[in-house]
């Protein structure tokens, strides 16, 4: 169980405070790796129609804070990492690979392109997360947290190469935007709980995120994609 007294403002120059147990971390121990999210094997493209729609999906930007291994937990205005557990890779990572999951279980409708793919996709797909955390109710001794997963989606379009001059004039290009928000209440105050809040909330917000791009899509973008 994580005590709620272990919460303490970070200050800077003397380091990011942790939890652990009950109580701060006074030496550094050996920490416990979670991922979140799910991996879809890319299907094979052996008897398959392609998928009428191909999006490009730009490197996910993260807050700060939430930035790498540390896992982030909020109190007001006071915030901490738990301690003895971090995420295997970067946050950040384990969300790119969730969106991207996201999508390619929906490869019969979407696909996503390699990012060194040569050529103009017709959809690029940037994603800002703006909230990433364990989030505390005030003086809740002891409560479970409440993960919040926030991020903002846009999805431009990109204009067809002109055959003449090769030129893309910005000014065709369109794009819409639409912010997601995910609150997943943790279990029990214990950190496996917690990862597995993050996981939910993760897939929950990523699967959003996949189906409104393909709604999203305009049917004249769609069918020319499937020519």
């Amino acid at each position: 169980m994580i005590g709620r007294s272990a919460l303490r403002l970070a200050v800077a120059g003397v380091g990011a405070l942790t939890l652990s147990g009950c109580a701060l971390l006074s030496s550094p121990e050996p920490a416990q790796l979670y991922r979140f999210g799910f991996t879809v094997d890319a299907p094979s493209p052996e008897g398959q129609r392609p998928a009428p729609l191909s999006v490009s999906i730009r490197r996910i930007e993260f807050p700060d804070a939430a930035q790498g291994e540390r896992i982030l937990g909020v109190t007001g205005n006071e915030t901490a990492y738990i301690g003895g557990a971090r995420w295997v890779t970067a946050a950040e990572n384990l969300f790119d690979d969730d969106l991207r999951s996201a999508f390619a279980s929906r490869a019969d409708q979407i696909r996503v392109l390699n990012r060194s793919e040569p050529g103009t996709p017709p959809y690029v797909l940037q994603v800002t997360v703006t909230t990433f955390e364990a989030r505390y109710a005030p003086g809740a001794q002891d409560a479970a947290p409440t993960v919040v997963v926030t991020a903002r989606a846009q999805l431009r379009t990109t204009p067809e190469r002109n055959t003449g001059d090769g030129a893309i004039r910005p000014e065709q290009a369109a794009a819409v935007e639409r912010t997601f928000s995910i609150s997943e209440p943790a279990a029990a105050n214990r950190v496996s709980a917690i990862v597995d809040a993050f996981d939910r909330a993760s897939r929950d917000l990523n699967s959003q995120i996949a189906d409104w791009t393909i709604q999203s899509a305009p049917a004249s973008v769609r069918q020319g994609a499937g020519r």
